[in-house]
């Protein structure tokens, strides 16, 4: 399904899980994407101020791959520091390895309604694909 516009991700539910579908004009944006659209299944991201920052890096043995892992480092960062991003750049992207930052704060039950926890992200249905001179991404999040 092609997106209308500048769509950045979309948020499809399944049972136990939540799927969730990001697009870019390149890798860097896909992933960008995804990460935010991550960020939204727990809280709404337009809650979420951009005061701090952290720095994952991930390496895979290919893109769908990495996408996964980048993903799941931003999960393990949350559940260890409470840390969600709002806003997302990818500083480094090879065919195996990514670095880049977050732009977040940390959970505030006053402030943040918690939506879903996110176990972790899975390579059930994993595709990264070119759709309409962009690239797709679909990932499964086990909630």
């Amino acid at each position: 399904m092609a997106p209308r516009g500048p769509q950045r991700y979309r948020v499809a539910a399944t049972t136990a899980d939540s799927g969730l579908f990001a697009w870019g004009a390149g890798r860097e944006e896909l992933f960008a994407n995804a990460a935010a659209g991550l960020s939204s299944l727990m809280v709404d991201p337009r809650r979420l101020r951009a005061g701090e920052e952290r720095e994952v890096s991930a390496e895979g043995l290919d893109l769908p791959a990495l996408l996964v892992a980048w993903l799941n480092e931003w999960v393990f960062l949350f559940d260890t520091e409470g840390f969600l991003g709002r806003d997302f750049e990818v500083r480094e992207l090879s065919d195996t390895r990514v670095r880049g930052v977050g732009r977040g704060e940390r959970y505030d039950p006053a402030r943040h309604r918690f939506r879903d926890q996110v176990k972790a992200v899975t390579y059930h249905r994993l595709e990264v694909r070119e759709e309409g001179g962009r690239l797709r991404a679909r990932v499964v999040v086990d909630l």
